[in-house]
């Protein structure tokens, strides 16, 4: 894109009209920048137009949203089979490097820092290795501006700079850039920290002016935390005190006209003193040693701090890290500050209950946005609130001082239960304290559950002050009291008997507070899914007796205002319909589910409750169709106008979820397959669906069941060369090949080989390419078992043939490089087998590798087989090193979901085949009888002690139960060979344990040998 005046005005024009209310022009906008950003320039325009006054402020804003996205998306360098984003040309690149610092540091605040985000993607790439002016440009402008917001615009950058110093695992190369950044940015920034002290000592009166110098000293102690996160740089160590100096001066500091008047607003000095907390907590859990002279002081002042802090919301942040500041204390070694009992009594008195006791605004949260309050009561995103971390610090004071502590909160539990009982209406609030503390402070348990409490009796406390609750004539009163009884029962639920625990709950599904019946929900859920070892607690035959009640409940549920997407209620559904015998049931729950899925089509809004509803849908069939076939066409008839829905109007978040339930129906159906699917199947290999990664999984699963179930379509019409299309496709990416070998594989398996034979040569060549251009370990793995699929369903011969037509003796290449040295990676059960059958059919079938010259390649190939067979996965697996295709992906896209419902059930190609060792060990038998003498020394020579060991286990152990095998291939003449071959063996360990030489000992005499048996020429 060429800058002129003309390109400016016409961009100028398109963000104006991206801010229009109209959707057309809107649209037309956003359609003519996307065009042009493809073009090169593009960037630098951009910010050309931010640099111009004349233009409007909302629209150069508009165009630095639209800048940051443009670097977000296409600064990084494209990945020629992922994203489909040109990147930015490096000219360009460095034309933007060079304008970007000088542009961000003088724009409005809200440009500014859209500016400094932008900035901040860029440094990700390329600082500091391909961007060292950054940093140096940085702390020039830093030490000669004058204007307050230049020095902030300045401080805000480095701080998105440097945030990626908290988070980066340890390495060398991080090491370096953090070194780096201390040179250049360590000193300058106390000067800038000690500078605006002064500045702040001299500047009372201007509330302006403090405010953005308060400001300035926030992000300075950001960068602090940052610089500091990974080690102790011995430039703050040799500055620690000037740093903790300024600390303590600000943590005392109060200064009345900075306060905010909107109560849930922070303040910038509690802002500071948050950030200050936050840093010297850092030093207490990462340099105790270095800290310990300051600690005194430092917890005399967040005592101070924490004593006069308000309950207002504006104060939380605050309080929360001046909390966890005590916590860290409370767990050293300095944990001797609250040793005195007065000490720990106020702590718990005047820190811990205040801020455990229900505020007005917890009230509010509950009745106004009960989804953010259950995500904070319930699943435990509550880390930053004040209960939360006041329950820590407790449990922090229990490390050290456990009895005292458990003994004060008992009596304070105790008495806020007496006080509710004395007068309920009034002092229900010290009943929710006292819940609130008796389940956060139990000890967890694997699952989420407790199994008891130091403070109170649980089975008494659950009789007197839960069941009370829950008996309740009316499931509407108190009710956060109901709240907190449904939470006791979640997090004791293996303590709750279960005779009264689905009487007590089912009713409170249809209360009117949104809280209430979603715990209910969540707690009936989490009671079934629990186990009792390896079993259920709950049977499905224990839930008949609730059934009907418990269905129409949660279905009601579902109704209430603001719950018609409640996550929680349908997971409870979906966990009922996958655990009850729900045959009378079947057609309502079918019904109900079918008008949901309508209707979130139009608007699919909520991700966790969508994939509940597929996952309900999913085991309705699982369980109904997978019992009675004649039930598909039922469920066909109100699922198709749902399918029809998602691929007409591209519901893209449910086309996955579609495909993997229309596998399910293809696959309760009896073939033949209606024409309804016959005729939906050429859609699906439509190039677009498959240009979304979140199809992918789910398209393949769909394809698999059409060529499990309906082979004869393949057989007699030409799908099958668009089939092995998206199967090319797929096999070309790294991050698709297995997802092609899952269909290729289907293809193996299902269809006839004259079906695909004249394309063999074409998928051959495909994978040799795919090989010789990429290998991963995937890859490799797949395509071994692939190979291995082709031995057992259509023969070796087949196999060794059509490689061998790629190019001659090709599948010796192909087993010296690839299937041998590569066969011990194989895992899973059914791979294993499959791998090992194949590979022994190839050892005792193949006239290739039974042939003069052969040895030792048949000697290679034993041993790995060996090692599959005898040695754990864990010692023969390493863990593999390929590195998944990130820039695959770029932006935003649907994530692929699958359905546990709905899970392809797995089959076991060589299910003839019981046990692959004893599989191996009769063929070896068979073979060496066909070959006598030719293999003895072979295998002493090739196999690894460990696998000779091995294989004289699998022989001693099978060679009793081989005695009673006859068979027309099995028969006294293999028997004899596998007794030989244990004695041999035997002979072998008593002259290693004996220090004899083996070559002494006579390897495997054959058969015919004039020291066994002669045996008829029939065997032979």
């Amino acid at each position: 894109m060429q800058y002129s005046e003309e390109t400016l005005r016409t961009l100028a024009d398109c963000f104006k009209q991206t801010l229009a209310p109209d959707p057309e022009p809107r649209k037309l906008a956003e359609l003519f920048l996307k065009q042009s950003s493809e073009q090169p320039g593009y960037g630098i325009a951009i910010l050309r137009l931010l640099s111009e006054l004349s233009v409007d402020d909302q629209v150069r804003q508009s165009a630095a949203v639209n800048f940051k996205n443009h670097i977000k998306y296409r600064w990084p360098v494209s990945d020629p089979e992922g994203s489909t984003l040109a990147s930015i040309q490096d000219s360009e690149k460095e034309q933007i490097k060079a304008l970007i610092v000088g542009l961000m540091l003088n724009t409005p605040p809200k440009i500014q820092s859209q500016l400094s985000e932008a900035l901040a993607i860029i440094s990700n790439h390329d600082f500091p290795a391909k961007w060292p002016l950054l940093l140096p440009e940085l702390v020039a402008n830093l030490r000669s501006s004058t204007d307050l917001h230049v020095i902030n615009g300045i401080l805000s950058t480095a701080n998105s700079i440097f945030k990626k110093f908290r988070y980066q695992y340890k390495s060398n190369e991080l090491f370096t850039d953090l070194k780096y950044c201390l040179d250049a940015f360590a000193a300058p920034l106390l000067e800038v920290f000690q500078k605006t002290g002064q500045l702040i000592a001299s500047t009372q009166d201007n509330t302006v002016m403090l405010k953005t110098l308060f400001e300035r000293q926030r992000l300075c102690c950001r960068i602090f935390y940052s610089l500091n996160f990974q080690e102790l740089p011995e430039f703050f160590e040799n500055h620690m005190a000037e740093w903790m100096g300024e600390f303590h001066k600000y943590l005392t500091y109060n200064n009345p006209s900075l306060s905010e008047a909107e109560a849930d607003k922070e303040s910038v000095v509690d802002q500071l003193k948050a950030a200050i907390c936050e840093n010297i907590n850092l030093y207490m859990e990462k340099n105790e040693e270095e800290f310990q002279g300051y600690l005194s002081q430092f917890a005399q002042d967040v005592w101070g701090l924490l004593m006069t802090v308000s309950l207002s919301p504006s104060h939380d942040r605050l309080a929360t890290t001046a909390i966890k500041f005590l916590t860290t204390v409370s767990k050293s070694v300095h944990h001797v500050l609250f040793a005195d009992g007065a000490t720990l009594q106020q702590i718990c008195e005047r820190i811990v209950i205040p801020n455990v006791k229900l505020r007005d605004e917890d009230e509010e949260l509950f009745e106004m946005n009960h989804v953010e309050y259950i995500r904070r009561d319930m699943e435990g995103s509550d880390l930053d609130t004040r209960r939360r971390m006041a329950c820590e610090l407790v449990k922090g004071l229990s490390t050290h001082y456990r009895e005292q502590v458990t003994g004060m909160f008992s009596a304070y539990i105790q008495e806020m239960l007496r006080e509710y009982a004395v007068n309920p209406a009034q002092n229900w609030k010290g009943k929710d304290c006292a819940v609130y503390l008796v389940v956060s402070l139990a000890p967890r348990q694997a699952g989420g559950g407790s199994v008891g409490s130091d403070l109170v009796n649980i089975e008494q406390f659950f009789t007197t002050q839960i069941v009370p609750e829950l008996q309740s004539a009316d499931v509407n009163s108190l009710p956060l009291l109901k709240a907190d009884a449904l939470k006791f029962m979640t997090t004791f639920r293996s303590q709750v008997p279960k005779a009264v625990a689905l009487q007590l709950l089912i009713r409170f599904l249809v209360a009117e507070s949104n809280v209430v019946h979603s715990y209910a929900a969540s707690c009936i859920e989490k009671m079934l899914a629990m186990k009792d070892g390896k079993q259920p607690r709950y049977s499905g035959a224990e839930l008949d007796p609730y059934l009907e009640q418990l269905l129409t409940n949660l279905f009601a549920a579902l109704k209430l205002p603001e719950s018609q997407e409640n996550a929680y209620v349908m997971k409870c559904i979906m966990r009922v319909v996958s655990m009850a015998d729900l045959r009378q049931f079947t057609s309502l729950c079918l019904a109900e589910l079918a008008k949901i899925l309508g209707e979130v089509c139009k608007n699919p809004t909520n991700p966790s409750f969508n994939h509940y509803l597929f996952e309900a849908v999913a085991a309705l069939v699982r369980k109904a169709c997978g019992r009675d076939s004649e039930q598909v066409a039922t469920f066909e008839t109100l699922l198709f106008p749902v399918v029809q829905i998602v691929l007409e109007q591209d519901v893209t978040e449910f086309a996955p979820y579609v495909f993997q339930i229309l596998a399910q129906l293809i696959e309760s159906r009896r073939p033949p397959l209606p024409s309804v699917y016959i005729g939906m199947f050429p859609p699906l290999l439509t190039p677009t669906l498959w240009q979304r990664s979140a199809n992918v999984p789910a398209l393949v699963r769909l394809l698999q069941a059409y060529l499990q179930n309906a082979p004869q379509e393949f057989n007699q019409a030409s799908q099958l060369n668009s089939v092995l299309g998206v199967f090319e496709k797929l096999v070309a990416s790294r991050s698709t090949d297995h997802q092609g070998f899952y269909i290729l594989n289907t293809v193996i398996e299902s269809l006839s080989y004259h079906t695909f034979a004249q394309y063999v040569p074409q998928i051959w060549g495909i994978l040799f390419t795919r090989l010789q251009r990429e290998r991963t370990v995937k890859f490799i793995k797949s395509l071994i078992i692939f190979m291995s699929l082709f031995a057992v369903k259509h023969g070796h011969a087949l196999l060794t043939d059509s490689i061998n037509a790629v190019q001659p003796n090709l599948v010796f290449m192909i087993l010296e490089q690839i299937w041998v040295p590569n066969l011990t990676y194989i895992t899973g059960d059914t791979e294993t087998k499959l791998c090992a059958v194949a590979a022994t059919k190839l050892l005792t079938e193949s006239p290739a590798l039974l042939a003069e010259g052969a040895g030792p390649l048949w000697g290679r190939l034993l041993n790995s087989v060996m090692t599959l067979l005898v040695r754990p996965e864990e010692e023969r697996v390493e863990q593999e090193t390929d590195i998944p295709d990130l820039d695959e992906v770029v932006g935003y896209t649907t994530t692929y979901a699958q359905l546990y419902n709905a899970g392809k059930k797995e089959e076991d190609p060589v299910e003839e085949v019981k046990d692959a060792k004893e599989y191996l060990a009769v063929s070896l038998a068979k073979v060496s009888t066909q070959y006598p003498g030719k293999f003895g020394a072979l295998i002493q020579q090739s196999l690894d002690p460990a696998n000779q060991a091995g294989l004289m286990q699998i022989f001693r152990a099978k060679s009793s139960g081989l005695m009673g095998l006859h068979s027309d291939w099995f028969n006294s003449s293999h028997l004899l060979w596998v007794s030989n071959f244990v004695l041999h063996l035997n002979k072998v360990e008593l002259a290693h344990q004996n220090r004899v030489d083996s070559s002494e000992i006579d390897f495997l005499t054959p058969p015919n040998s004039a020291t066994v048996v002669d045996y008829p020429a029939s065997t032979h």
